[in-house]
């Protein structure tokens, strides 16, 4: 670590530091069939139980090398296998009612045509909105004091921190909200809206299906990864509670094993409907097979399409994709003050600008500094000053944002601007380390602004950063939401279908996109909330 310009400033440090290793790793500990599942045997050999299934006969547990060993010599001990991690399939990103509440998504799935028909700002009284269905969103939990989501809560469980709430946070570290933004795609409100970004209406925006009931399993850490021993407590979990649905924006590359496949099919044979994001792996030249689970014959595979309802480039693709749905740049509910806008003016003059995401808000006036490239000890000049000052690094390329951010608030820099290739007229977005890091507000500004904000070095700038609660996120984990929820609608338009006649409902009145007929890039199609209330109504 260099030494420090300015004493010991804390730079892009974790504002909370994590446990030591106790030698142990995760396992689902399979035993055969016919025999007696025993945590207390794995206890008796030193192990750690951390869970004990009942839809499969199987235990998690915390292994040393030489426990796991001695484990695998039980006779009644069919396998091990590694407890595989998941992570969530969020791509990291460029940000009575009113039908300015109605997002693009939302009509795309054409949610509004069917609980406000004649688009006044009101749900029609009786129409379908998704009341009496429960809805599990297996996530990274919820921040509850968002307003658009204190209705449809009904009860949660955390299986990261153990206890009864599920809130997005341990230890004193925030996640950034990617369990909060799948919910409010499901069941935001009307007329909730909490701190809103510009050009938004005030009352924030609202859910395909808001009449539902939330149930929120915490699986996902602060870091967006989980265990699928935690999701295989969380599709329990969720039995136990009624849910109709279960929604997994979440994903691994990897068969998650024999323990979870079966997990995943005693969960449907219980009823449930189990819609899972396909994956973000793709590429222009390269196309990913589904992630898991959804890959599973008993999940319901959903990938993501931009706003012209093109197959998004991540999007992961197969011969099991069920349907498609909105996934690129989706406006939604995150953590309160979880996101900012920035604000640039210098000499009284304007500059677009774009925060960083995990910059903290705030507001800095200083004189500008040339800070290079963000090297150690590359701020120049007599304004270079650790009492601070806005400091200008240029980021070119594929440059991490975050180490330059450290070498120049160790040098005094109060706040920063970084100067990009891209255009201001493209989507794109800069990231910082985090979550739970320590950060100066930085934002970001493209290739038509950064020739005249330089002119402005050695003189004052205003940088500002505003804490809003709501963002733009691309991925699947934002398709697959808009599913469940319409599903949710279907379901309370007629409680007595079952999970795979709203399926094969919600496949058979799909917008046939691509190829015509089910293909590997579109599946069934973009799912559409109208089109299936309306098939449903031919039905006996």
């Amino acid at each position: 670590m260099e030494k420090n310009t300015c004493g010991d400033v804390q730079a892009g440090a974790l504002s909370t530091r994590p446990g030591t290793n106790d030698g142990r790793e995760s396992f689902l500990v399979r035993y055969r069939s016919g025999s007696r599942v025993s945590a207390a045997a794995v206890q008796r050999l030193g192990g750690e139980v951390t869970a004990q299934y009942r839809s499969v006969p199987a235990v998690a547990a915390r292994l040393t090398p030489e426990e796991r060993t001695r484990l695998a010599a039980d006779p009644d001990v069919e396998l091990i296998e590694p407890d595989v991690q998941l992570k969530a399939l969020r791509l990291p990103t460029a940000s009575a009612g009113s039908v300015e509440e109605y997002t693009g998504s939302l009509r795309m799935v054409q949610a509004p045509k069917v609980w406000d028909a004649n688009e006044d700002g009101v749900l029609d009284t009786g129409a379908p909105v998704g009341e009496g269905i429960r809805v599990c969103v297996i996530d990274s939990g919820l921040d509850r004091r968002h307003p658009e989501l204190t209705i449809p809560y009904a009860g949660g469980y955390d299986f990261v921190d153990k206890d009864d709430d599920p809130s997005d946070e341990t230890d004193g570290v925030r996640g950034i909200g990617h369990g909060t933004h799948v919910a409010g795609i499901i069941a935001a409100q009307l007329s909730s809206g909490g701190t809103t970004l510009s050009g938004m209406s005030r009352g924030g925006m609202v859910g395909v299906a808001p009449g539902v009931e939330l149930l929120i399993a915490r699986v996902l850490n602060v870091h967006e990864s989980a265990s699928i021993g935690a999701v295989i407590s969380a599709l329990e979990w969720c039995a136990q509670n009624n849910a109709r649905i279960a929604s997994l924006s979440l994903g691994a590359s990897m068969d998650l094993g024999k323990t979870a496949r079966e997990a995943f099919q005693a969960a449907q044979n219980k009823g449930m409907l189990l819609v899972a994001a396909s994956g973000n792996d793709s590429a222009p030249d390269y196309e990913a097979p589904l992630s898991y689970p959804a890959a599973y014959p008993s999940v319901l595979a959903v990938g993501a399409v931009d706003r012209n309802e093109e197959v998004a480039p991540f999007s992961n693709r197969g011969t099991g994709l069920s349907l498609v749905a909105p996934g690129v740049n989706v406006l939604s509910s995150i953590s309160m003050q979880g996101a900012t806008v920035s604000s640039l003016d210098a000499e009284g003059a304007e500059y677009t600008s774009r925060s960083l995401f995990f910059s903290p808000p705030g507001e800095y006036t200083g004189r500008l500094v040339d800070c290079g490239q963000g090297e150690p000890y590359g701020c120049k000049g007599a304004n270079v000053t650790c009492e601070g000052f806005v400091a200008y690094v240029r980021l070119t390329g594929d440059a991490r944002a975050a180490r330059a951010a450290q070498n120049v608030m160790r040098q005094g820099a109060r706040a920063i601007i970084f100067g990009t290739d891209h255009s201001e007229s493209e989507s794109w977005m800069k990231f910082l380390d985090g979550p739970g890091f320590v950060w100066v507000p930085s934002l970001a500004v493209g290739r038509e602004s950064r020739a005249a904000v330089l002119n402005h070095l050695g003189k004052p700038v205003h940088v500002n950063l505003r804490g809003v609660d709501y963002a733009e996120f691309p991925g699947t984990s934002m398709a697959a939401p808009h599913v469940s929820a319409v599903a949710a609608l279907v379901w309370s338009a007629r409680p007595g279908l079952t999970a795979t006649e709203v399926r094969t409902l919600m496949e058979r009145t799909a917008k046939d996109l691509g190829d015509t007929g089910r293909d590997t890039r579109y599946g069934h199609g973009l799912v559409q909330a109208k089109a299936a209330l309306e098939a449903l109504q031919q039905l006996p």
